[in-house]
């Protein structure tokens, strides 16, 4: 079990946390604060301890520059509306300078403020020491509640716990015990289903899967691979031709493992990647050559809908079509739908699957959606992620 901030005495103790605030914005303007609003019990239980707060994260991707377009200047704003107090926040190009130190030593018990965009220092992505240290500097203890950047060992999720005691955040506690708990410790039937466009980018994770679920659903734009593996006509439909060898040997290692393995057994096929394109429905061996599979068809939605209906754990990660356009929206719905109705354990795996029942509606059904895609998958894969391994053992 990893130490959080209910383990240590914080009253009067300046304490740096590393939050996720990487929020979408549109000409300067936050257009979904969940991120921000997700930071908030870490947060308000630090300054109801009388912590002395500073918060840091990244935005976007500027590259190591300063660059004002991704000023974290909207989200101390944002920040000091939820909280009912000013945010301070001190903008700095390198981040970390005397008017900060500045800042930071003169700061009360319960107030909080925020730093410049870490990434405007290009040691940050590289877990460089002195910027490391130069963040640890400002403070007396290290809580990580960022499980979207968790998988990077970076200066500010890695590198300062080599010059402070680190703990996390509660958001991290629930990342960990939910999707920990799902992976190593589920109740069974455990299904997890597995959807999004390329193979490649999940065999690691579905390899980690299979020696422990009971059964897996392939569907989405990776099931067409799956079936030129089985020789079958997939027309125009998205490719990982990269994978076919390894979708063959993971439907080998599926029944070597005893897995029951569920792929689409039928299809809604578009003549063209639009809305408004032509459809049919063709099961799986007969697909038209000159169209393109976007979404599981009604056989299939029936099949999932009985697998979930059965298990007690499901974990999910990736749509079962292209879910943005609402013509091909209704196998990923129902999926989301049947999660909903589920009384089983459900775990949403961040990315395009949390945006989804976001989309839908469905969210407060959930039993937990992560915060993190490739931080998720990388879990779901049994990695070690560095932001994690670095938070002290209770």
């Amino acid at each position: 079990m990893k130490k959080t901030v209910k383990d240590i005495e914080v009253q009067g103790k300046r304490v740096i946390v590393r939050c996720d605030f990487n929020v979408p914005m549109k000409e300067g303007v936050i257009t979904d604060d969940i991120r921000i609003v997700s930071a908030l019990p870490t947060v308000k239980y630090l300054m109801e301890q009388g912590a002395k707060v500073i918060l840091m994260s990244h935005m976007g991707r500027p590259d190591g520059e300063p660059n004002m377009k991704y000023t974290l200047k909207p989200v101390a704003d944002r920040l000091s509306q939820l909280l009912g107090q000013e945010v301070l926040f001190v903008s700095s190009p390198v981040v970390v300078d005397e008017n900060v130190r500045a800042a930071a030593e003169s700061l009360m018990e319960g107030q909080v403020m925020l730093l410049e965009n870490v990434r405007f220092r290009k040691e940050e992505t590289k877990n460089g020491a002195d910027f490391a240290k130069e963040l640890a500097s400002l403070a007396d203890i290290f809580v990580n509640d960022a499980f979207g950047t968790a998988h990077r060992a970076h200066s500010s999720t890695a590198g300062i716990a080599d010059y402070l005691p680190a703990v996390s955040g509660f958001l991290i506690e629930k990342e960990v015990e939910f999707l920990g708990n799902a992976v190593e410790n589920p109740k069974r039937p455990f299904l997890a289903i597995m959807g999004g466009a390329k193979v490649g980018d999940k065999i690691p994770v579905i390899e980690n899967l299979l020696k422990k679920v009971d059964t897996l659903i392939i569907g989405g734009g990776m099931s067409y691979t799956f079936f030129k593996a089985e020789g079958l006509e997939i027309g125009t439909s998205i490719l990982d031709e990269d994978s076919l060898a390894l979708a063959g040997e993971l439907v080998k290692k599926a029944q070597a493992a005893g897995v029951k393995l569920l792929l689409p057994v039928d299809v809604i096929c578009a003549d063209a990647f639009a809305n408004d394109a032509k459809t049919v429905v063709a099961d799986k061996d007969k697909m038209p050559a000159d169209m393109m599979g976007l979404d599981i068809g009604p056989k299939t939605v029936e099949l999932f809908r009985q697998a979930i209906a059965e298990a007690e754990t499901v974990v999910w990660n990736g749509p079962m079509g292209v879910f943005e356009m609402e013509s091909f929206a209704g196998g990923t719905r129902a999926v989301a739908e049947a999660l909903a109705e589920s009384k089983a354990v459900t775990v949403i795996g961040g990315g395009d699957s949390a945006a989804a029942v976001e989309q839908f509606g469905l969210a407060d059904k959930m039993t937990h959606i992560s915060t993190g895609g490739g931080a998720s998958l990388e879990f779901l894969e049994g990695k070690v992620l560095p932001g994690i391994a670095v938070i002290e053992e209770k």
